[in-house]
């Protein structure tokens, strides 16, 4: 019972994660669980259920990896921007 609610799980977190090209952490909150959870289930688990969806999903984190110097550069430029719009008021 326990083994096809994790299966299914997987194979969820991967569609959401290729449909919306979503994070590892983006993941996690959208289903309520933890990082750690999402990782084993896309890098370990799923690819015993299904190594076609495994390949897809981790191409996607994969590619959110390689961004991730620019998502946080990002987040730190909105940062200072609202912090400097709360001064200037």
């Amino acid at each position: 019972m326990m083994k096809d609610y994790i299966e299914k799980r997987s194979v969820l977190l991967a569609e959401y994660i290729i449909s919306h090209k979503a994070t590892v952490r983006a993941a996690a909150k959208k289903f309520g669980i933890s990082k750690s959870t999402v990782h084993k289930d896309i890098s370990e688990r799923l690819h015993e259920i299904s190594p076609s969806l495994s390949k897809q999903a981790n191409a996607v984190l994969s590619e959110n990896k390689r961004e991730r110097h620019l998502r946080g550069g990002l987040a730190t430029k909105r940062k200072y921007m609202e912090k400097e719009k709360g001064l200037s008021k």
